[in-house]
């Protein structure tokens, strides 16, 4: 690591600004070891528990059934977005990724934390029950999510498993990154904070705050498809 001013900030403002690398390490443990991990604990956690009806469609965006959707959503994008431009800004300032192991996981972590946000667009459609139409006698409507379309299956099989990678990355990265900057206050509370959060996934997972996505999304009804392809699987109706 180099103290030297970040050439970047010299030739596009014509201003001497000196690396900080304390407050990169800071700003890249805040946003991947803790603020991140929060957001996935309440997509997680958070989701309101499956009832007949399911989250309406229209349900406001901060309320109960929404909000772990909502802070998702907007929170991972923020994220996500604040520490590409910490990463970058560290590249200028270091004079590239170099070769170190701290580069490998940084630049890692950054490549698969912009895929999540891409990934996200590959979605589909939600479906579910139209609110406008059916009052009385429901009316439902065809979507990805809501018929659970090979599409929905591969982007959520992709976004879950590559976004607990990049968690893992992000680990790797703090930690070797302090072997090229040690910062006593951030390897303590690295420590304690991934203690923290194993155990409060642990007590939910135990105490039953873990709802299943699309029970909470579109409700407990065995006329869902998904809902119907799952018991006809377990009672043995949908084998050939």
């Amino acid at each position: 690591m180099t103290d030297a001013p970040i050439p970047l900030f010299e030739a596009w403002f014509g201003v001497s600004v000196p690396p900080h690398w304390d407050l990169h390490a800071w700003l890249m443990f805040a946003i991947w070891i803790v603020f991140i991990p929060a957001v996935v604990a309440l997509t997680r956690f958070g989701k309101p528990p499956p009832s007949v009806s399911g989250i309406p469609k229209g349900s406001p965006m901060f309320s109960r059934k929404l909000l772990w959707f909502t802070v998702h959503r907007v929170g991972l994008f923020v994220l996500t977005a604040a520490s590409l431009v910490g990463g970058l800004i560290a590249v200028a300032a270091a004079g590239g990724v170099g070769n170190t192991l701290h580069g490998v996981f940084g630049i890692g972590t950054l490549i698969l934390g912009v895929l999540q946000i891409v990934s996200a667009r590959w979605r589909g459609s939600h479906g579910g029950r139209d609110p406008v139409q059916g009052t009385s006698d429901p009316v439902f409507t065809r979507g990805d999510h809501y018929d659970m379309s090979p599409r929905r299956r591969w982007f959520e099989a992709y976004h879950k498993t590559v976004g607990y990678f990049a968690m893992v990355s992000a680990i790797g990265a703090v930690a070797t990154g302090l072997s090229q900057y040690w910062i006593t206050s951030i390897a303590i509370t690295l420590g304690l904070v991934v203690v923290f959060w194993v155990v409060i996934a642990v007590v939910l997972e135990a105490i039953g705050f873990r709802h299943d996505t699309y029970l909470s999304n579109f409700g407990t009804g065995a006329h869902h498809p998904f809902n119907k392809a799952r018991i006809d699987r377990l009672s043995g109706g949908g084998a050939d």
